[in-house]
């Protein structure tokens, strides 16, 4: 069996606990991206980013995430 690697067209393996949260999560990416100055690819496939955009992208979201799960939950407790 051969390692990890894409070759061909977009397998995300990532499921979504809240399906219909697909449009906000994509509106985020967009955001961060424009935010970090890389430019998302029209036609949804990744493989020629820069590993480094790609994980700027991804550490930014996650940032913003937590950020926005944070204020939720400060929000619940007083």
């Amino acid at each position: 069996m051969s390692g990890g690697g894409n070759s061909g067209g977009n397998r995300n393996n990532n499921t979504l606990v809240v399906p219909q949260a697909t449009f906000a999560l994509d509106q985020l990416k967009f955001e961060v991206a424009q935010e970090l100055g890389i430019a998302i690819p029209q036609d949804g496939y990744y493989g020629n980013m820069a590993t480094r955009d790609a994980g700027s992208l991804g550490g930014m979201i996650t940032r913003k995430l937590v950020e926005l799960a944070e204020s939720q939950l400060a929000g619940q407790f007083r």
